[in-house]
């Protein structure tokens, strides 16, 4: 990955977000970090490329005040990772509607509002998108079929803006991640044990036995942006678990 890359990583306080994070400045790579939480952000802001602001993807004043933060603090960005997402478990008979409502807020139209916010910056660079949906958009489950859906239209999102923002040069992609051990079900009121109950029983049904690590997706998550000749394609990083 070339240095000196300037990019936004929202979600950026825990999980999947922070391992990007990491990972692209470990590679030399300048990271706005966004989160809901300025806790979460903490490790973010002892790092020296990198820099932390507290946003709410749903709140699209919040956001625009953001991206142009970057813009004064590096004045282009050329990559940004939509990392921050929330996560619902429930059945059908059992789903609040509040709950949907906010899941479709900050999975689907969070995403939008913060790729909105940042396209005068990506087409002038020619640069790259990457989302994160998950293995539940591509194979059916119980137990979680909203997020599912969330993630599914983060996929054909993808899909689309690939198509349509070929032409400026911006590559669109998204990794779909499997069961991976992050602070995700806890935030979604999952207590410790069950979680670990739940991971547990995921990772029966991976053929390769184990639940994933944040890093492991985000690998995959620094080669989107670093490759350039790749767009529109949704990534299972899974173990297998979409092929099983």
């Amino acid at each position: 990955m070339r240095p000196g890359l300037v990019g936004v990583v929202t979600g950026a306080g825990s999980g999947l977000g922070r391992a990007s994070a990491e990972l692209l400045l470990d590679h030399g790579v300048r990271v706005a970090g966004w989160d809901i939480s300025d806790d979460g952000l903490t490790w973010l802001s002892r790092r020296e490329s990198a820099r932390t602001t507290v946003v709410d993807v749903t709140d699209a004043a919040q956001v625009a005040a953001a991206a142009d933060e970057v813009r004064g603090t590096w004045g282009r960005v050329d990559f940004l990772v939509n990392s921050a997402g929330i996560f619902v478990l429930g059945s059908l008979a059992d789903v609040e509607a509040t709950d949907v409502r906010r899941l479709f807020d900050i999975n689907v139209t969070g995403t939008t509002l913060v790729t909105q916010s940042l396209l005068p910056d990506l087409i002038a660079a020619r640069g790259a998108v990457v989302n994160l949906s998950s293995t539940v958009a591509l194979k059916a489950s119980v137990s979680n079929a909203h997020y599912a859906a969330s993630k599914a239209a983060v996929a054909q999102l993808t899909r689309c803006w690939a198509l349509e923002l070929a032409p400026h040069g911006v590559r669109v992609n998204a990794v779909a991640p499997g069961p991976t051990n992050t602070p995700l079900f806890a935030t979604a009121g999952m207590d410790s044990a069950t979680t670990e109950a739940f991971l547990a029983q995921r990772a029966s049904t991976i053929p390769l036995g184990r639940t994933g690590e944040p890093v492991e997706v985000a690998r995959w998550i620094t080669r989107f942006i670093d490759d350039e000749w790749i767009t529109g394609h949704v990534l299972p990083v899974d173990g297998g678990t979409s092929i099983a």
